[in-house]
């Protein structure tokens, strides 16, 4: 049987956005899961949307993820050269061959005559005009070295029918298909013409892309099939969405790997979330690692809906990684983060403690741990909770005697602490939010905080935590 040949061929015009990775995964798991080969090729033929540092940037996100292929520019192999513009002179003697075969011809016609077309549906549509060129006149106007084009010779009868692994039989009217060009003006081939010919030439058997593709196949199909070769296997993946409207796109500035990176998301995380839009497993788990998804993959889970990129589904699933790292771990990811803090009289282990298992992005951080440096008037009302029956008043009681029991504790840890304002709720013969609830907002000044009263008291210290309760206090009288 053939080896399972799969490619990832990306244009290097900025970051590697979310559906360009998707694709990227999908390709990979499914070329390991056969025993085959994921190849890596950079299709740079679009000079003009080239944009300097892309092409790194592909190479570190695809091995930043795991995402190691066998084949490609970086690494070498036997098809190589793995980049377009260094495949240059193959694609002009495939055109020439195929102008001799009668399916595809020399096009001269100037940008004003093409813009004079009639347009039907709000695209002009080429009328095979040079197609009728005598091929005196086509090598007279070559020797006059006439600017030109090579276009595709469409059918304008009958139709193409393809089988995709998603979408099943695919048939499109040929007379639908413009006679597209293969071979640019400046002589570099146009993504239609050179995937073609590089996926030929590659060996590539499994075709896997968005579904924009699918009703661009036939042109393909009919490349194929005019230079005799066999057609691969396609697969083509549902759109990622924005929202019900708009597609995720590179072009306005939606998401890209490294964005998310930025942003506080751990890699393990994104690559889940990712094979979960557009795919999902036969026993529907949500959370798997990098080993389990290899398992798990199947081409009969892809979807044929669209899915729409949510990122508060990512921010939890960001979460559950982050609860699973080991505090050495956390802590090393966390450093960039906590570094911005500036808490040099913090304890950096307690620190940790306090907020692993309370943030879904690493990005967080520094707004949770605002509040250790920042410390200043806040308003009252913060102390009224109806579940806990507290406010402005019973803070006035409660804080003075928090601040003795404090004062009292020998051995300044969560524990200890939590159990001397326990300890205080029980002797006042009230519930322990009577006393925890007030307790935090005096330390903190925040309705919101990762962590309760003794666990922020452990971190401030007692010293800081006496010096705000005794600020919280006399604001309240």
């Amino acid at each position: 049987m053939t080896q399972l040949r799969t490619r990832f061929a990306p244009s290097p015009t900025g970051y590697l956005h979310i559906g360009g990775l998707r694709t990227a995964l999908y390709s990979y798991l499914y070329a390991k899961k056969n025993n085959g080969k994921f190849i890596l090729r950079i299709e740079d033929t679009d000079q003009g949307r080239y944009v300097d540092g892309a092409v790194e940037i592909i190479y570190r996100t695809l091995h930043e993820t795991g995402l190691d292929y066998d084949e490609g520019p970086d690494v070498g192999g036997d098809y190589g050269p793995y980049i377009q513009s260094q495949r240059a002179d193959e694609y002009m003697k495939y055109a020439l061959q195929l102008v001799e075969s009668g399916h595809a011809y020399y096009c001269f016609c100037s940008e004003e005559r093409l813009e004079s077309l009639p347009a039907v549906n709000g695209a002009r549509r080429y009328d095979k005009h040079c197609l009728h060129l005598s091929k005196e006149e086509v090598a007279m106007r070559l020797a006059r070295g006439d600017k030109f084009v090579i276009r595709q010779n469409m059918p304008q009868t009958g139709s193409t029918t393809y089988h995709d692994a998603v979408y099943g039989d695919i048939t499109i009217e040929n007379s639908e298909l413009e006679d597209q060009i293969l071979i640019k003006s400046d002589g570099m081939p146009t993504y239609n013409f050179a995937n073609v010919i590089d996926d030929h030439l590659m060996a590539i058997n499994c075709v896997m892309r968005g579904i924009e593709y699918l009703s661009s196949t036939p042109k393909y199909n009919l490349l194929y099939d005019a230079f005799g070769w066999e057609r691969p296997m396609y697969i083509h993946m549902p759109p990622i969405m924005k929202d019900a409207q708009h597609k995720l796109s590179k072009r306005n500035g939606d998401a890209s790997y490294e964005d998310l990176i930025a942003k506080g998301f751990v890699k393990e995380a994104i690559i889940n979330y990712i094979a979960l839009l557009g795919w999902s497993p036969k026993d529907d788990s949500e959370k798997m690692s990098f080993d389990e998804l290899l398992a798990k993959f199947d081409i009969g889970g892809i979807n044929k809906s669209p899915s729409i990129f949510d990122p508060m589904k990512l921010a939890w699933l960001n979460s559950l990684y982050i609860k699973e790292m080991s505090p050495e771990a956390f802590a090393d990811y966390a450093s960039p983060w906590i570094d911005k803090c500036y808490l040099k009289n913090f304890d950096k282990a307690l620190v940790c403690k306090l907020i692993q298992g309370r943030i879904e992005t690493f990005a967080e951080i520094e707004d949770k741990l605002r509040f250790l440096t920042e410390f200043g008037p806040f308003d009252a009302a913060l102390y009224d909770n109806q579940k806990q029956k507290t406010n402005a008043d019973t803070a006035r009681e409660v804080l003075p005697l928090v601040k003795e029991k404090f004062a009292r504790v020998e051995h300044w840890n969560n524990d200890d602490l939590y159990g001397a304002l326990i300890e205080l709720a029980q002797q006042l013969g009230v519930k322990n939010g009577k006393v925890l609830w007030p307790a935090r907002i005096a330390l903190t000044g925040l309705a919101a905080t990762p962590g309760g009263a003794s666990e922020i008291a452990e971190l401030l210290g007692r010293e800081e935590t006496l010096r705000r309760l005794e600020q919280s206090i006399a604001r309240l009288n």
